[in-house]
């Protein structure tokens, strides 16, 4: 657990700096998200807990659209 701290902590220090020199705003807001939902998924899997499965998400959210072009293009 320690080590995937000191992980985070390394790509934070790596990639954190340079947007924030260049004033990327918009990207290091998506970046910090990311990250945090990295760090969630990645605690949770050290920490062995029932996590969802992130196909299933996607699948959710794409399976309408996949029946309506289906449906449109039949």
């Amino acid at each position: 657990m320690v080590f995937l701290i000191i992980i985070f902590i390394a790509i934070i220090a790596i990639e954190a700096p340079g947007l924030i020199r260049k004033k990327m705003w918009r990207e290091l807001a998506a970046f910090g998200v990311l990250l945090i939902i990295g760090m969630i998924y990645s605690f949770g899997q050290v920490l062995d807990l029932p996590l969802p499965n992130p196909t299933e998400g996607i699948m959710a959210v794409f399976e309408p659209v996949s029946r309506y072009l289906e449906k449109l293009l039949s």
